[in-house]
């Protein structure tokens, strides 16, 4: 194994999803990295094939489904403290050859870098935003509110970082879906923020590691691939609220004074409404989606 990384993945019934994961790991770095599966209780049957496919992969159960952070956190604290470097990845991406070991050379450019992300591309090739502005109160309600509406929006442009030259960079935020972290910088902020149950926890951490003086850069000379928000798109009664859930979080935890309280319950009521629409419109796309998947098989 190799003594300067680790990777860690969470996994919640990933299927095929992991075995790409896996398999692309191994050209996209030289590193021999001990691999630890958190499993949040997946019942699919492939993180125990994987642990038996690929040595150096361990599988380890959280004993719960302890969403995102609180199942990475788990994980890192099973990693000996002297490995320098832990990535943090969902089980749906694929490594491009070479990538790791692209953020890990960019790791040695930036000393004060806490976490470096690469340039993440969709399955269809199109670039995922992946580096961001922590939002404020504004560009997080314009984006909100106009993002699906109005794309271009200059809240959500601004939130998103649209207009900024795709060159390696510090940032607000990396997208968790994967990181390299420097374990002191991790370890100094205390990990992941655990009451996250799923979504902003990246935002949270990125936004805590800059306050603590570490850095943020986007490397964009790296690729990966994402094949992201299955889940979510399966369960969209589950994981949209959850994502709500979180935005109302962040945004309280950052004004938490007495004389804030009216923007709190505000905010509070403004994205439960918005929830309950987006979840319900969701839905319905599930629903028509099955009907066609139907009218095809028939």
């Amino acid at each position: 194994m190799s003594s300067k990384l680790a990777v860690v993945t969470v996994t919640y019934s990933p299927g095929k999803y992991l075995d790409q994961f896996l398999s692309s790991l191994e050209t996209a770095t030289d590193e021999k990295p001990l691999v630890i599966m958190a499993d949040n209780g997946s019942t699919d049957g492939s993180p125990e094939a994987a642990e038996a496919a690929y040595p150096g992969t361990r599988l380890f159960r959280t004993g719960a489904n302890l969403g995102y952070g609180g199942a990475v956190n788990r994980a890192v604290a099973e990693i000996d403290d002297t490995i320098e470097f832990i990535v943090v990845v969902n089980p749906d991406v694929k490594w491009h050859p070479g990538s790791l070991d692209g953020l890990l050379a960019a790791a040695e450019r930036w000393p004060r870098a806490g976490a470096l992300g690469p340039l993440i591309r969709e399955p269809d090739g199109s670039r995922y935003p992946s580096a961001r502005a922590v939002p404020d109160l504004t560009s997080g309600a314009g984006h909100a509110l106009l993002g699906k509406i109005w794309p271009n929006n200059p809240w959500t442009s601004r939130y998103r970082q649209d207009n900024e030259a795709v060159t390696e960079r510090t940032v607000g935020w990396l997208s968790g879906s994967c990181l390299l972290l420097r374990r002191a910088a991790f370890d100094s902020v205390n990990g992941f923020d655990s009451r996250y149950f799923m979504y902003m926890e990246d935002v949270d951490l990125g936004d805590r590691l800059g306050t603590a003086g570490w850095l943020n850069v986007y490397v964009p000379d790296v690729e990966v691939t994402h094949s992201k928000g299955h889940a979510a798109g399966r369960h969209p009664e589950l994981m949209l609220p959850a994502h709500h859930a979180s935005a109302y979080r962040f945004q309280a935890d950052r004004h938490p004074h007495v004389w804030q309280a009216p923007l709190r319950w505000a905010l509070r009521a403004g994205l439960a409404v918005r929830s309950k629409v987006v979840v319900a419109s969701a839905l319905r796309q599930r629903q028509i989606d099955d009907d066609r998947e139907a009218d095809r098989a028939s």
